[in-house]
């Protein structure tokens, strides 16, 4: 994430990747004002055995696409809602890459990162049969979770 302060939103990504045992870094890299640490972090991954990022950043919202630029690991950019514009500003930064630098976007806040998290665990999940199962149940316990509400019935 660019700055702590991305934390609250983040943490959703880190809940659904410790549920389905999937191993992660969650560390702060800030475009802006640590950008040798980003350069460094971004080059580094593939022989860290990183087999995707997931950047969330609010603002400028630079964290993701420099991380594409400097890396052939697949970016995951997840927009961090911002006082002022409420995330719009983010999620524009983000998903307005050029041509030749992808990032995958998700929603903006805590859905977004746990929209990334699923994305990179499906495409883990390509090769790894075991994560593939624990990425079935998930679905079938979401599935389990809507069947079981309970409404009231409709009066008439």
């Amino acid at each position: 994430m660019g700055s702590s302060s991305d934390w609250p939103t983040m943490e959703m990504a880190v809940a659904i990747l410790a549920e389905l045992d999937i191993p992660f870094e969650a560390r702060v890299v800030s475009a802006h004002r640590t950008p040798d640490l980003l350069f460094e972090y971004a080059e580094q991954a593939v022989g860290r055995g990183l087999q995707a990022i997931i950047a969330g950043a609010g603002g400028a919202a630079h964290l993701p696409g420099m991380l594409a630029a400097k890396t052939l690991v697949p970016v995951l950019g997840v927009p961090v809602a911002s006082r002022h514009l409420k995330g719009q500003d983010s999620l524009l930064s983000i998903v307005q890459m050029p041509k030749g630098i992808p990032v995958a976007t998700f929603a903006i806040g805590e859905a977004g990162a746990a929209n990334a998290a699923l994305f990179a665990a499906a495409m883990l999940a390509n090769t790894d049969p075991a994560l593939r199962a624990r990425l079935e149940r998930f679905r079938q316990r979401q599935r389990d979770a809507v069947l079981a509400q309970d409404l009231p019935p409709v009066p008439g």
